[in-house]
């Protein structure tokens, strides 16, 4: 089946041509019922505007679309400098977008790439891969990051989540620690479920008592996490969180509540932020900045036609051991929270 035209869509949403170009185009004169039938329409059909597809036929723009879950905190930061390094090497600008927590606003934001850019980058853990393979125009070159499942035609690229959360704890049991709770990523979101997943079998492994607290990968929730600790009678002897920033936000409530870390209480965190060296959190490596560059050279091959293969990559994350989880000392009366 050929790609869609712009009569296609209006035939399917019953408007005119007109029309379509106008609620396509963001316009001020169209009705919100019949923009939505619009939209709905170029979905379904998985429509490309003729300039777009001209764009990529004919020329270069020399330019990537990247749509990430975000764009504020150090992960993301890294991520996206990493990127454009390797980029601006190679004579690449980045278009970046973000689609949050949203299956409507990532459909929005991959659209809004469309005759702007020779090819995507798309890092979605959250969004539903059926979700996924109906919004990414079919014509346009794209490469997965951390996404739920591979997608036919697309190369993905993905960290090994579990491995370096298994990893991790077994460092913490190994250091004596037995009483290890876990403050968990946002729920529906696959990096999340995975290091939970790898905390859940080291647990099982040694036959400690899991402990899960709710997170949303902020500081925030990490120093909710750290007050429920705090008021809770259960013995908690090592945190390990979902990722960095929830391990800083628990780390700078247990201290600032005058508990010792790690001489209470042991904190760990998942990704390596920069932030993490200065502040000696152990953590699990990612090597973020890489694998955005590796990303966008990967699309750049594709592009340029130097590699043709759909192959996934997968990178096995590294432990970094640092001062927040020393050995645990000899145990002594209050040297957990109980």
């Amino acid at each position: 089946m050929g790609e869609a035209t712009i009569r296609d869509v209006a035939r399917r949403a019953e408007v005119s041509v007109a029309s379509v170009s106008r609620a396509l185009n963001g316009l001020d004169n169209v009705r919100a019922e019949t923009r939505e039938r619009v939209i709905k329409a170029a979905n379904e059909l998985g429509y490309v505007p003729h300039a777009g597809a001209r764009s990529l036929s004919l020329a270069r723009a020399h330019a990537i679309g990247v749509v990430l879950p975000d764009l504020h905190g150090e992960f993301f930061s890294e991520c996206v400098r990493g990127m454009d390094r390797e980029a601006s090497r190679r004579g690449y600008l980045l278009l970046l977008s973000n689609m949050h927590d949203d299956s409507d606003q990532a459909a929005v934001a991959l659209r809004a790439m469309r005759g702007r850019v020779d090819g995507l980058l798309v890092m979605a853990p959250h969004i539903a891969p059926e979700t996924l393979e109906h919004a990414i125009p079919p014509a346009l070159p794209s490469v997965m990051l951390n996404s739920h499942a591979d997608l036919p035609g697309r190369p993905a690229l993905r960290f090994d989540n579990r491995a370096g959360a298994e990893a991790m704890v077994e460092h913490l049991v190994a250091n004596g620690y037995r009483h290890i709770v876990h403050i968990a990523g946002p729920e529906g979101n696959l990096d999340a479920a995975q290091r939970a997943e790898g905390y859940l079998a080291v647990c099982a492994r040694h036959a400690l008592p899991p402990r899960i607290l709710a997170g949303d990968f902020n500081e925030e929730a990490g120093e909710a996490a750290a007050r429920t600790i705090l008021a809770s009678n259960t013995l908690t002897d090592a945190v390990f969180a979902a990722n960095d920033m929830m391990a800083i936000g628990c780390l700078h409530t247990l201290r600032s509540a005058g508990t010792g870390v790690p001489e209470k209480i042991a904190v760990a965190g998942f990704d390596d932020v920069p932030l993490a060296r200065y502040l000696s959190l152990s953590t699990v490596r990612v090597n973020i900045a890489e694998m955005g560059a590796r990303a966008v050279g990967r699309l750049i091959d594709l592009l340029e036609g130097k590699d043709l293969s759909r192959d996934s990559e997968t990178f096995t994350p590294e432990l970094v051991v640092r001062a927040t989880t020393a050995p645990r000392t000899a145990p002594k009366d209050g040297a957990a929270h109980a």
